[in-house]
């Protein structure tokens, strides 16, 4: 009676063991439902921390991997950081209360995430980025999906030299400097215009001033402002997205500077697109905000896959001018 009341209180403590265990592991993402081998069994759920939800280009990111996480079993909680890294920082930390199977961020400072990257990583969430990379050191993303922002701000610079390179003349950059992905824009903007100035001693386009619209409509018109302000001869603005280059072009309308001074956005979102198509933006080197969510679910499922993935995974811009516009199929309906 005695040996058979230790073997059940044995079998009793197991059985508690494995309850336990199975309670404190983390959601690992290869998790399916063995009772289905279709490839969208639940695999668990994801939390995805944007810059903004008011920039249209970040929307289009949450919902393309919700689109595509759904056909692969995966869950996405969308939250909007407000370009808040306080609030990303609770946002991260909730997704891992949440027991979520990844965590994907658009960094609201590319420094200073990088504790909350460091708690994902110490409960064993393994972090994505994409749009923003992650500068920082202290905590280890997976992989970064991006567009290749040091080659768009090239293109920025090369339309600009077109625009003005025979006259030459003064322009100002809409910058977001606290985002490495704009940081970037700014670097290839200025580079090819320190070559063509390295080269045309005569016709000279000058950087009379870089200001922080910090990505948003209501900054690009303050900063506009202010730079009309300290230079009536300005010739042209690049802003660092499409928020910035339209609330730039309402400051230029107000201050009837908008025959004089041209601008030369990033982004591609439909605005500026529609932007573009009028006359108020010169051209945009456009992203693919769509193919930046598919890459970031295809690079998570392969991760949890146990597949090879990349560091960074860089997707090319291309410039889009009013004639593309015009022959736009999306701004046709």
């Amino acid at each position: 009676m005695m040996k058979c009341f230790s073997v059940c209180a044995f079998g009793l403590l197991v059985g508690c063991f494995v309850v336990i265990g199975c309670g404190d592991s983390p959601q690992t993402g290869t998790e399916r439902d063995e009772s289905s081998n279709a490839p969208n069994a639940a695999r668990g759920k994801i939390g995805y921390s944007a810059l903004t939800l008011t920039n249209p280009f970040f929307k289009v990111i949450g919902d393309t991997m919700s689109e595509e996480a759904k056909k692969v079993g995966y869950e996405i909680i969308v939250e909007s950081a407000n370009q808040d890294v306080v609030r990303q920082s609770v946002q991260v930390e909730e997704f891992i209360v949440q027991r979520v199977a990844a965590i994907v961020l658009n960094p609201a400072d590319s420094i200073s995430i990088g504790q909350a990257i460091l708690k994902a990583n110490e409960a064993g969430i393994p972090v994505f980025t994409n749009d923003i990379k992650y500068a920082g050191e202290q905590g280890e993303v997976v992989c970064h999906i991006a567009t290749d922002n040091l080659q768009g701000g090239q293109l920025a610079g090369e339309a600009m030299v077109r625009l003005l390179g025979d006259s030459g003349g003064k322009t100002a950059i809409i910058d977001y400097p606290d985002v490495e992905s704009c940081q970037m824009r700014t670097q290839g903007f200025r580079e090819i215009i320190d070559n063509h100035n390295n080269q045309n001693g005569a016709s000279q386009i000058e950087i009379v001033s870089i200001l922080n619209g910090r990505g948003a409509r209501e900054g690009g018109y303050a900063v506009a402002q202010d730079m009309i302000a300290a230079h009536s001869d300005l010739a042209a603005i690049f802003a660092i997205n499409d928020p910035s280059a339209l609330g730039a072009r309402a400051a230029l309308e107000e201050a009837g500077l908008h025959d004089q001074v041209v601008i030369i956005g990033f982004d591609g979102a439909r605005a500026g697109k529609e932007a573009i198509l009028a006359g108020k933006i010169i051209c945009d080197p456009v992203q693919f905000p769509d193919e930046m969510g598919r890459k970031t679910i295809e690079m998570i499922v392969k991760y949890f896959d146990g597949e090879s993935v990349p560091a960074e995974m860089l997707i090319p811009s291309a410039l889009y001018y009013q004639a593309d516009a015009k022959n736009d199929p999306s701004l046709q309906q």
